[in-house]
């Protein structure tokens, strides 16, 4: 076991999607069996999951929407997978505390680092949802704000990919993968792991990143228990 405590787990929206099925339950209780196999480990665990498979903001401009408009409805795209990850955690029996960046009613409590860390000491998983609660941020953002501010030990970006590569490797077959890069050369060789904002805060705020196949069950226990999977970026 590492001496790794709470972590931020980043999920993208079209994770959830399958067969043009915009929430699928298959994929929700797939994951939320690996969350909770995590949790029951007494790691502390944070979520931000994009809102992708509903609406993405910025595609939207491109379609007539208003830019900021548009990064709102992606906003409460990210809210209401954040609901459906709720509910199918705490279907399972987990603790879940819902927060949101912006206010919302009943929805969700308003984020604050103090009543994030407080959640999180109280064993519930804590979803961050509604983004920066700003335009012109993404997701990725979100998580890396986040992340630094309830002091997780690392970001854990959940991909499609079993960790960051030298090229696509799904157009590259000769694109080699990386088991540990560091923040200067992923900047030198310009590769795209996340948006240049969310990476830049994460390596001033010097939190570890872990790329990883979310699909390969079982990978985020192996990642908590110290096995080399996926890619590390780091200093």
């Amino acid at each position: 076991m590492t001496d790794c405590k709470r972590i931020l787990l980043k999920m993208s929206g079209e994770s959830l999607m399958k067969d043009q099925i915009t929430i699928d339950e298959g994929n929700l209780l797939k994951y939320s069996k690996e969350i909770i196999s995590v949790a029951e480990k007494g790691v502390q665990i944070g979520i931000v999951i994009g809102g992708g498979n509903i609406f993405r903001g910025l595609k939207g401009t491109g379609k007539g929407f208003d830019r900021v408009k548009g990064d709102q409805m992606g906003m409460l795209a990210t809210v209401i997978n954040s609901l459906a990850l709720q509910s199918s955690l705490e279907s399972m029996g987990a603790r879940v505390k819902l927060f949101t960046a912006v206010t919302i009613g009943p929805v969700g409590e308003r984020f604050t680092h103090h009543s994030a860390i407080r959640a999180l000491e109280n064993g519930e998983i804590a979803i961050f949802s509604g983004g920066t609660g700003n335009p012109f941020f993404t997701t990725d953002t979100a998580a890396a704000l986040r992340a630094s501010e309830i002091n997780a030990d690392m970001l854990l970006k959940g991909t499609r990919v079993d960790g960051v590569y030298s090229a696509d490797p799904e157009a590259d077959p000769q694109a080699k993968k990386f088991s540990r890069i560091t923040y200067n050369e992923v900047y030198r060789k310009g590769l795209k792991i996340m948006d240049l904002t969310a990476f830049t805060l994460c390596r001033e705020n010097g939190m570890k990143i872990v790329v990883f196949n979310m699909n390969q069950p079982g990978n985020l226990v192996r990642i908590i228990s110290g096995e080399k999977i996926g890619t590390l970026i780091e200093k």
